[in-house]
């Protein structure tokens, strides 16, 4: 377990300075969902009614926090690996809790205005924002924020103040 800690507050950050890009993709996406979530109802506490969700309104704004809160860690680069990691939870549970009853034509949510309206082709089509999220945050995940960003000024500024004290 410990090694599982240290790796996700150690991560790399000699990756290019070009991950900077996939960060403010996905962080961007995420802080301006989890606004909309308290903007729109039937994005945050109507949506997460009509799922079944336990506790709808405090769910639905804590998920609408952790978006906020967590995209603004994505886009500055602080925290990289733990909130990829969050942000990979969360949506894994975002596509079971949605796209199941969209492939059984059961989804308590309007189905797709257009065809395929329910089977594996609906699903593959509604998915594909939750599957580039999922996939970069993964790459995040692996590979770490990058040469911009707060997790390599830490890092860095790390080493400096270790090689002081010899």
């Amino acid at each position: 377990m410990k090694k599982i800690i240290n790796w996700l507050l150690n991560p790399p950050v000699t990756g290019q300075s070009t991950i900077l890009i996939l960060r403010l993709m996905a962080g961007g996406v995420f802080f301006w969902e989890g606004i909309l979530k308290f903007v729109y109802a039937n994005q945050g506490v109507g949506r997460f009614t009509k799922l079944g969700f336990a506790f709808p309104e405090t769910t639905a704004h804590f998920i609408a926090i952790g978006e906020i809160i967590g995209g603004l860690l994505l886009i500055v680069g602080l925290f990289t690996r733990i909130t990829a990691f969050y942000f990979i939870v969360q949506m894994i549970v975002a596509v079971i809790s949605t796209k199941i009853d969209l492939y059984l034509g059961t989804s308590p949510l309007p189905l797709p205005p257009a065809p395929p309206k329910m089977g594996i082709w609906a699903v593959l089509h509604e998915i594909r924002s939750d599957y580039a999220q999922l996939l970069i945050c993964l790459f995040l995940l692996i590979e770490g924020a990058g040469r911009r960003s707060f997790d390599f000024i830490i890092s860095t500024s790390k080493k400096v103040y270790s090689l002081g004290e010899n």
